[in-house]
C-alpha cells in the first residue's frame, strides 16, 4: 500500500525546482508538461525533465509526468519522450471518455496511466474511465472542473461534490487510485486543512498541491491519527477474540465491531504502517 497523502504539482521547465524537489517531503511529484510550463518553452522542458528524471534520484517519491494533449502539438512527443523512463506513471489531461485514454495506452505501452478528472464529460464517464485496464489513479482537476461548469468559490465545494463523488465511486469500483484536487490559496492553512479534512472524509487518497509550503498539512490530514491507529488496534484484538469464542461479533466503546470494521481496522494499521515506511 504506497501512499499517496501528498501529490505536489512540479513545473518541468524549472531545473531547480526539479532538483529540490528530491528532498521535499512529498510522498508523489506531478512533472508537470502542461499548465505550468508556457508554449515557448515546452520543447525544452520535455528535454530537461527526461534528463533529469534520468539522472536524478526521487527515493521513494512517486514520479508522474502529466503531458499535454493529444490535440495539441506537444502531446504525442511528450509520450514517446517517456517511453522506457523511469517514472511510476504518465498523466493524461481532460481524460473525457476511455477513448482518450485507450488513445494514448497505444502511444506507450510500458507505463501506468493516469487520469485527470476536470471537464463534465469526464465526470459523466467516470466509470468507464476507471473502467480501463491500463488506468491505475484518477486526479481531480478542480480548477478547469469550475471553470468548465461555471462554478463560483465556496469553502464547502458544494457546486463540485457531485463531480468529486462521482470520480470517487468509479476509482473504489475499479480499484483506482483517487487524488483529490489543489487549494489555491497556499499560504491560508487554516482554508488547506478543512478541504484536506473534507477530501479526507470522503475517501481520497491525498491532495494535489501547488507550494511545498503545503506539504505538512496534507500529509498530516491524510494520514490516520494516533486515536485512529489506536481504535482500530482495539476493534482487531476485541474482534478476533470474540471469533476465537464462536461470536460473530465484538463491542469497542460502546459500539458494535463486525467483521467489516475489523476489515476497515486492519486497511487503517496498513496505511499507517505504509506511511512509517515511507518515512519522509
Amino acid at each position: 500500500m504506497r501512499p499517496y497523502r501528498s501529490v505536489l504539482y512540479i513545473p518541468a521547465a524549472r531545473e531547480r525546482a526539479l532538483e529540490k524537489a528530491q528532498t521535499l517531503p512529498v510522498d508523489a511529484i506531478i512533472f508537470d508538461l502542461e499548465d505550468a510550463v508556457a508554449a515557448d518553452e515546452k520543447e525544452n522542458a520535455r528535454v530537461l525533465l527526461a534528463r533529469v528524471l534520468g539522472e536524478a534520484d526521487y527515493g521513494g517519491r512517486a514520479r508522474i509526468v502529466r503531458v499535454n494533449g493529444l490535440d495539441t502539438p506537444w502531446g504525442a512527443e511528450d509520450i514517446a519522450a517517456f517511453r522506457g523512463a523511469k517514472i511510476d506513471a504518465l498523466l493524461i489531461p481532460k481524460v473525457g471518455s476511455a477513448a482518450d485514454v485507450e488513445a494514448v495506452a497505444r502511444l506507450i505501452p510500458d507505463v501506468p496511466l493516469w487520469a485527470m478528472m476536470e471537464t463534465p464529460a469526464g465526470m459523466l464517464n467516470a466509470a468507464e474511465i476507471a473502467a480501463h485496464p491500463r488506468l491505475s489513479g484518477m486526479v481531480m482537476g478542480t480548477n478547469d472542473l469550475a471553470k468548465e461548469i461555471g462554478a463560483r468559490f465556496r469553502p464547502d465545494r458544494l457546486p463540485m461534490l457531485t463531480g468529486l463523488q462521482l470520480c470517487l465511486l468509479a476509482a473504489r469500483a475499479h480499484r483506482r487510485i483517487a487524488i483529490d484536487g489543489v487549494y489555491n490559496a497556499f499560504k491560508d492553512d487554516e482554508g488547506l486543512r478543512a478541504e484536506c479534512r473534507q477530501g479526507r472524509d470522503m475517501g481520497f487518497d491525498g491532495k494535489t498541491l501547488i507550494h511545498p509550503a503545503q506539504l505538512a498539512i496534507a500529509n498530516e490530514e491524510f494520514a490516520p491519527s494516533d486515536a485512529e491507529v489506536d481504535l482500530a488496534r482495539r476493534q482487531i484484538e476485541a474482534f478476533d477474540a470474540a471469533r476465537r469464542e464462536g461470536q460473530g461479533v465484538a463491542v469497542v466503546d460502546g459500539r458494535i465491531v463486525e467483521n467489516l470494521h475489523a476489515a476497515t481496522a486492519r486497511q487503517i494499521i496498513a496505511r499507517a504502517e505504509a506511511i512509517a515506511e515511507r518515512a519522509i
